[in-house]
C-alpha cells in the first residue's frame, strides 16, 4: 500500500469548490483546507506508486481551478 499526500495551490476564490470536489475524487480519503503556501491537502492510499502519478495528473490536475500540486509519498 502507498500513502501520499497531494498539496494543491487553487486559483483565488476555489478552494471550497475544490476541496469538495476532491473528496470525491477516488482514492482520496481526505482532503482540507489549510493556511500556508498551498491551499489544500489531500491524502491517498493505492496500492502502487503509479497509481499516485495516474490520481494527481489525470484526476486532480484536470479539476478547474488547480493552479499547482506537490506530491509527498509516505516512508513508512
Amino acid at each position: 500500500m502507498v500513502h501520499a499526500f497531494v498539496m494543491v495551490k487553487t486559483a483565488a476564490g476555489t478552494s471550497e469548490g475544490l476541496v469538495d470536489a476532491l473528496r470525491g475524487v477516488s482514492p482520496i480519503s481526505e482532503a482540507h483546507i489549510v493556511a500556508g503556501e498551498y491551499d489544500i491537502i489531500a491524502e491517498l492510499d493505492v496500492g502502487e506508486v503509479y497509481d499516485v502519478l495516474d490520481t494527481v495528473a489525470n484526476r486532480v490536475r484536470s479539476l478547474e481551478g488547480v493552479a499547482d500540486t506537490r506530491t509527498y509519498i509516505s516512508m513508512r
